[in-house]
C-alpha cells in the first residue's frame, strides 16, 4: 500500500466527496484491557516504547553496576592500604624491638625469635613475620618447614637500609609484604624482618560488604524498572505500537519506492482522478506536470490506455502502444481488503526491456568467454600451444580471425628483445583460406602499421575501417589488398604484456559482422589478452627453466660409451614429460678387461635432482677407479648421500631423501658378473636360448638410509647372454604397478631372442603402452668372452731365481702373440712386480697376461699391503722399481681380492 507524506500510515487519503469505506475491527494495542499486553510489548523492544524501556533499564543497570564496582574497588584499595600500613608497622616494631639485633647474632636465632615472631603475628593480625639474615635465609616462619630456606622477595634495598614494599607469590600464596632492615647500635644492617598479609585476607572486608551492596543495587534496579515500565506504557499508547522504522517509513516511502523503481506506478481514485504518478510513469506516458488530481481522460492519453485507467478493471500484462513505446500494463483494484476505492496500475517498457535483455545477453556471453579463457588458456606449459588456445577461444565468439605474433626469444623461453620483427605463433579463423600471414612466418612490421605502433607504445590500437587505414595498408600492399577484398574490414591489435615485458601481439579481425569494433569490444579484447599473456609468460619461464634443467641433465649424463671389449652395449635415456629427473647410467672400464655398469635414480625432479645425480655419477667414477667390490662401492655411496642430505638446510626444502642404484661388474675371463643393488629393481637376464629371468639379487636399502650392509650376487653368464639394467620409470607408472611392468618387460625381451642390444632397446621402448611419466634409463649389454688363447697364466715360487724363468716364459708367449716389440718393457715390468711380490708379499704368487685392446700384466699374491710409488734420491740404492713400471706402462694399479691383491699394468698394443 502506497503512503503519502504526512498522511495515515494505514490508509491512503480519502478523495473529497468519497464516503469512507467500512473499517474492520481494530485490535487494541494500547494495553487498555488490563494493561499487561502493552507493558509486555514494551519490554520486547520491538516498538519505540519497548526500545525506550530497554535503554533506560540498561542505563540504570550500568549505573548500579558501576557504583557496585567502584565501591568494591574502593574497599579493596582501603583494605590493601590498611594491610600495607599494618605490615609496615609490625615489621618495623619487630625489627626495632629490644633484643632482635642481638638474637640475630646468637648461635641459634630461631630458638629466640620464632616464639616472639609467632606471638607478635597472632597479636597483630598479619599472616607472617619472618626474620632472616642478610643472605635472605629465614630464621622464623609460620610454617616451621620453611625455616632455613631462602626468602621469596626483594631484599637488596633493605640491605642498603631502605624499606621494600611489594606484592608477590610467596610460600603461603599471593601476598603483600614489607621488608625492613635490623640495625645494630652502630647502624650496621645485621638482618632483615618481613611482615605481610595474603590477598585472601585483604579482600575479606570487601566480601563482607558485597551482599549489602548487591541488595541495594537490586532494590535500585527494581525501582528504576518499575518507573521505566510506567513511562513506556504511556509512550506505547501514543505511538500505537509502531517501531522507528514504521514511523519513518510513513514519510520516506514515497521517495524510497515510488520514485526509485524502474516501473511506472499510477494510483487512480474511485472517481477516475489521478491520485499519484511516480517519475517513471510520468516519463513513459509523458504526463503534464499538473496531472495529479486531474481525471485520466483529460491527460492526453490514447483512448485504449485512458479507458483502461478509468475503468479500474483487472489487467495482466496487456500491451499498449503509447507513442513509440510498447508498454506492458498491469492493473489491480485497491479495495480488495477494505481499502479505498480505486486502482493501482504498473507500467513496464518492453522496448527498453528487450534492448536491456540483449545487452545482458552480450555481457553474459563475454563473461562466459572470460571464464573459458581462465580455464582453457594455459592448459599446457608450451608457448606455441598457449598462443593457439587464445586464437581458438576467440574465434568465432569474439572475432572472425585471430593471429598471435611473438618475439622469437619468447618461443625459446628467453626475454623478448626490442624490435618490430615477430614470428606468427598461432592463427585461427572461421575459414582456412584467409590471405593472412601463415603460422610460423617471420614478420617485420613497418613503423606505420598498427602492430608496430602497439609494440612501440605498449597500448592497444583499433583500426575500425582497414580500407581507410593507410598505415596498415603500407605493411604489404599486395597482401593488404587481398585481405580487404576477402572481406576483413576491422582490426584490434593488443600487446601481450607480462609486467613490463611485451611478449608480442594479438590481432583480432572482423569480416562477417558489418559493424566495426567498438570501445567495449576493445576492453574485452584487452582483458582476454591480459589473461592469456600471464599464461604465455608462465610457459615462457617454464620453457627457459626446463631448457636449463635439460641442458644440465644432458651435460651430466655420458655422451658416448667408452671403448671396451667385454660387452656389446646399447642404451636409451627418455627424460620425463614434465621437468627433469635424477635417473642416470654409466659404463666404466676396469682393470683386467672387466667392465662395470651402473644405473641409478635420485628421488625427486628438478635441478636439484639433476645436480645430485651428477655428484653421484662423479662419485661412482672415483670409487670405481679404486677397483672396489660392488657392495663396498654402494656402502661409500650410501655415506655420500647421507652427507648430502645433512648438508641441505630445511629452509631449502630440497633434500635428496634417498636414491637407488644398481652396480654390476662383468669379468670376460671368468664370465662372472657380480651385482649389488640399493633399493633398485633387479636386472633382467636373457639367456642365449631366449629364456628371460630376473636373477635373485639381494635388495639392499636405498642410498642415504644407512645402517644396513649391502650384499652381492655372482651371476655366471654364457657368451651371448644379454643383461638388461633399467630404472623404475620403465616398469612402474601411476597407471600400473611394478609387477605388471616387469611382465611387460619380460614379454618384450622374450619376443626377440636373437636381437642385438640396439634392437632390444628399441623393442623394449616400443612395448610401452604410453610415454612414461618418469625418467627412463635403459642399458642392454651382450656378453663376450676373452678366450683362452688370449690368456696366459703361471705360478711363481717364492724364490728370486724364478724371476728369470718368468721372463723367459713371457718372452715365448709374446712371440706366439706376435708382440715381440713389447718383450723388453714387459720383462722389466714383470721382473719388478714379481720381485716385489717375492720380497714383500706372501705366496702363492701368480702371473697372468691378458691380450685384449691392451696388453695387461698382472701379478697376484696373498698379501694385502699396497705398494706406493716414491721418488728415490740420487744416493738411494733402491726404490726405483715402481717408478720404472709407471714410466713404461700406460696405466698401473692395485686391485684387492677376497684372498689378497693383484698389481696390474697396461701397455698399448703396437
Amino acid at each position: 500500500m502506497v503512503r503519502l507524506p504526512g498522511r495515515s500510515a494505514t490508509r491512503p487519503p480519502r478523495p473529497s466527496g468519497q464516503p469512507r469505506a467500512p473499517e474492520g475491527p481494530r485490535k487494541d494495542t494500547s494495553g487498555a484491557n488490563g494493561g499487561r499486553p502493552g507493558v509486555l510489548r514494551s519490554v520486547t523492544g520491538g516498538s519505540v516504547a519497548g526500545q525506550v524501556f530497554v535503554l533506560q533499564v540498561v542505563i540504570v543497570l550500568l549505573l548500579v553496576v558501576s557504583a557496585v564496582v567502584a565501591q568494591v574497588l574502593q574497599v579493596q584499595h582501603d583494605s590493601s592500604r590498611e594491610a600495607l600500613n599494618r605490615s609496615l608497622a609490625v615489621a618495623e616494631t619487630f625489627a626495632h624491638a629490644p633484643g632482635t639485633a642481638a638474637a640475630l647474632r646468637a648461635p641459634d636465632p630461631t630458638a629466640i625469635l620464632q616464639p616472639k615472631a609467632e606471638a607478635a603475628r597472632k597479636d597483630s593480625g598479619v599472616d607472617f613475620i619472618v626474620a632472616m639474615n642478610t643472605d635472605g635465609i629465614r630464621y622464623t616462619h609460620p610454617k616451621p618447614d620453611r625455616i632455613g630456606k631462602k626468602f621469596v622477595g626483594t631484599i637488596a634495598p633493605a640491605l642498603a637500609g631502605g624499606t621494600v614494599v611489594e606484592k608477590i607469590h610467596g610460600t603461603i600464596g599471593e601476598l603483600v609484604q614489607v621488608v625492613v632492615p635490623v640495625k645494630d647500635s652502630g647502624g650496621k644492617v645485621v638482618g632483615l624482618v618481613s611482615a605481610g598479609i595474603t590477598t585472601e585476607h585483604v579482600g575479606g572486608t570487601a566480601d563482607q560488604q558485597l551482599p549489602l551492596l548487591l541488595a541495594a543495587a537490586a532494590a535500585a534496579l527494581a525501582l528504576a524498572t518499575g518507573g521505566t515500565a510506567l513511562v513506556s506504557r504511556r509512550l506505547l499508547r501514543q505511538t500505537h505500537g509502531l517501531g522507528p522504522y514504521e514511523m519513518t517509513r510513513m514519510y520516506e516511502h514515497h521517495d524510497a519506492v515510488l520514485h526509485a523503481v524502474r516501473e511506472g506506478v499510477l494510483i487512480v481514485g474511485g472517481d477516475g482522478r489521478l491520485v499519484l504518478a511516480n517519475d517513471e510513469a510520468q516519463r513513459l506516458l509523458d504526463l503534464p506536470e499538473d496531472a495529479e488530481q486531474r481525471h485520466v481522460l483529460e491527460l492526453g492519453l490514447d483512448d485504449d490506455t485512458a479507458g483502461l485507467l478509468s475503468s479500474g478493471r483487472v489487467a495482466t500484462d496487456e500491451v499498449h502502444l503509447v507513442k513509440d513505446r510498447l508498454l506492458a500494463v498491469n492493473q489491480r483494484p485497491t479495495d480488495l481488503r477494505g481499502g479505498p476505492a480505486g486502482s493501482v496500475t504498473t507500467l513496464r517498457d518492453s522496448t527498453e526491456l528487450r534492448a536491456l535483455s540483449g545487452r545482458a545477453e552480450v555481457a553474459r556471453e563475454r563473461l562466459n568467454m572470460l571464464y573459458d579463457a581462465g580455464v582453457g588458456i594455459g592448459t599446457s606449459l608450451d608457448v606455441a600451444r598457449t598462443a593457439q588456445e587464445l586464437a581458438e577461444l576467440a574465434v568465432p565468439r569474439f572475432a572472425d580471425f585471430v593471429t598471435v605474433d611473438l618475439f622469437d626469444p619468447v618461443l625459446n623461453g628467453e626475454e623478448p628483445r626490442p624490435g618490430t620483427e615477430l614470428r606468427r605463433a598461432a592463427c585461427s579463423g572461421i575459414r582456412k583460406d584467409a590471405p593472412l600471414y601463415p603460422a610460423g612466418e617471420r614478420i617485420r612490421f613497418v613503423p606505420t602499421s598498427p602492430q608496430a605502433r602497439s609494440l612501440t607504445t605498449g597500448q592497444s590500437v583499433v583500426e575500425p575501417v582497414l580500407s581507410e587505414a593507410p598505415g596498415w595498408l603500407a605493411q604489404d600492399l599486395e597482401r593488404t589488398e587481398q585481405i580487404v577484398a576477402f572481406g576483413i574490414h576491422s582490426l584490434i591489435t593488443v600487446p601481450l604484456r607480462a609486467g613490463t615485458l611485451v611478449l608480442g601481439l594479438a590481432n583480432f579481425y572482423r569480416s562477417e559482422k558489418p559493424q566495426p569494433f567498438d570501445a567495449e569490444e576493445l576492453a574485452l579484447a584487452e582483458e582476454l589478452v591480459a589473461r592469456a599473456a600471464v599464461s604465455i609468460d608462465n610457459a615462457r619461464r617454464y620453457t627457459r627453466e626446463h631448457s636449463m634443467a635439460v641442458t644440465l641433465q644432458r651435460s651430466l649424463l655420458p655422451r658416448s660409451l667408452p671403448e671396451q671389449g667385454a660387452l656389446e652395449i646399447a642404451y636409451r635415456y627418455l627424460p620425463a614429460q614434465a621437468g627433469v629427473g635424477g635417473d642416470w647410467f654409466d659404463v666404466l672400464p676396469l682393470s683386467g678387461t672387466r667392465v662395470a655398469m651402473v644405473v641409478g635414480d635420485v628421488v625427486g625432479h628438478g635441478l636439484h635432482a639433476a645436480a645430485t645425480m651428477g655428484r653421484l655419477r662423479t662419485a661412482v667414477h672415483n670409487f670405481s677407479s679404486l677397483d672396489l667390490p660392488p657392495d663396498e662401492l654402494l656402502g661409500l655411496l650410501d655415506e655420500l648421500v647421507g652427507r648430502i642430505d645433512q648438508d641441505e638446510t630445511p629452509a631449502d626444502g630440497a633434500a635428496v631423501t634417498g636414491a637407488t642404484c644398481l652396480y654390476a661388474v662383468y669379468d670376460p675371463v671368468s664370465q662372472v658378473c657380480t651385482v649389488a643393488r640399493a633399493g633398485h629393481p633387479p636386472p633382467a637376464l636373457v639367456h642365449p636360448d631366449g629364456r628371460v629371468e630376473f636373477p635373485d639379487v639381494p635388495a639392499g636399502p636405498p642410498l642415504g638410509l644407512g645402517g644396513l650392509p649391502f650384499e652381492t650376487a655372482d651371476l655366471e653368464l654364457a657368451e651371448g647372454s644379454r643383461l638388461v639394467l633399467y630404472t623404475d620409470g620403465l616398469v612402474e607408472d601411476r597407471d600400473r604397478d611394478i609387477d605388471e611392468g616387469l611382465e611387460l618387460l619380460r614379454d618384450a625381451l622374450g619376443r626377440a631372442p636373437d636381437a642385438s642390444p640396439e634392437d632390444t632397446c628399441r623393442a623394449v621402448l616400443d612395448s610401452l603402452p604410453n610415454r612414461p611419466s618418469d625418467d627412463v634409463a635403459l642399458i642392454v649389454a651382450r656378453t663376450r668372452v676373452l678366450g683362452a688363447d688370449r690368456v696366459a697364466e703361471w705360478q711363481v715360487p717364492s724364490d728370486p731365481v724364478a724371476v728369470s724363468e718368468v721372463r723367459a716364459s713371457v718372452t715365448r708367449q709374446l712371440a706366439e702373440w706376435d708382440l715381440d716389440e713389447l718383450s723388453f718393457t714387459t720383462e722389466l715390468i714383470l721382473s719388478e712386480l714379481v720381485t716385489n711380490a717375492i720380497r714383500y708379499g706372501r705366496g702363492p704368487i701368480g702371473v697372468r697376461l691378458l691380450r685384449e685392446r691392451t696388453l695387461i700384466c698382472e701379478v697376484s699374491d696373498r698379501s694385502t699391503t699396497s705398494p706406493h710409488l716414491r721418488y728415490a734420491a740420487t744416493t738411494d740404492e733402491g726404490g726405483r722399481g715402481l717408478f720404472l713400471v709407471a714410466q713404461l706402462a700406460e696405466r698401473w694399479g692395485t686391485r684387492y681380492t677376497h684372498n689378497g691383491k693383484i698389481i696390474w699394468a697396461e701397455q698399448p698394443l703396437p
